[in-house]
């Protein structure tokens, strides 16, 4: 088997010393299009985070494959942005080019050009010179997806990539992630929508706080795993003190 691109093992994460996943053991192969999915604070965001290093393990560990690096686009909600920032289109999208450019180099040229082309290719054709303020949360997400395709990243952590946005955006991104996925990049993407997940995502990893499954996503998404994600979500006590297992 070849090596998993995320890793979790034996896995806690929390806050204040209160664990929001405990547990974790689970991998993700590289070029797994996987989605990650629970009832809500089931710790999905808190997975992502431990992957960014966001959060520091409480125990465990998590391992990422030494080619990845730290080389990952991540999409955070939409919730967690301040849009009255201002700032244009352009120069948000252009902030994926900062590994190679540096904080402070100039978007010129052939640069200046990528970032064109990144928001024509999510439908920002003409939007380069607007506020982020005055788009709609469907052009929002297309912007952000255009900055994604700039940081050209093998590990892409999307949180709920659909959320809030019309159809037709939703089935344009979805487009997107599946043109990334042959290019066999790992993608992660949290999700709600069961049935969208069912249709583009060959394998889920469930989770209720702890793992339930990972896998292929018909034998992860069972009627089993459901009512047991929801009913530890509902019994899961938000006080608990870190336990200790042995991996």
């Amino acid at each position: 088997m070849s090596r998993p691109a995320v890793e979790f093992v034996n896995l806690t994460l929390g806050y204040e010393r209160h664990p929001a996943v405990h547990h974790v053991n689970a991998r993700v192969r590289r070029g797994a299009l996987i989605a990650m999915v629970g009832p809500n604070g089931a710790g999905k965001s808190t997975l992502l985070k431990g992957i960014l290093g966001e959060l520091r393990p409480l125990e465990g560990y998590i391992r990422l494959d030494a080619d990845l690096g730290r080389d990952i686009a991540y999409l955070p909600q939409q919730a967690d942005i301040d849009r009255g920032f201002p700032v244009t289109v352009f120069d948000l999208v252009a902030m994926g080019l900062w590994r190679e450019i540096g904080a402070f180099g100039g978007v010129r040229g052939a640069a200046g050009r990528r970032v064109l082309e990144a928001l024509s290719a999510v439908g920002l054709a003409g939007f380069a010179r607007r506020d982020i303020g005055a788009l709609s949360g469907g052009q929002f997400q297309r912007l952000l997806f255009a900055r994604l395709l700039l940081q050209d990243a093998p590990l892409i952590l999307l949180d709920e990539p659909f959320n809030s946005v019309d159809a037709r955006t939703a089935r344009d991104l979805m487009a997107l992630i599946e043109r990334w996925h042959r290019e066999e990049r790992t993608i992660i993407a949290v999700l709600h929508d069961l049935e969208q997940v069912r249709s583009h995502f060959p394998e889920t990893l469930l989770m209720s706080r702890e793992l339930i499954g990972c896998g292929p996503t018909g034998e992860v998404l069972t009627a089993e795993n459901l009512l047991r994600a929801r009913r530890l979500n509902e019994a899961f006590d938000e006080d608990a003190a870190v336990c200790r297992r042995r991996a």
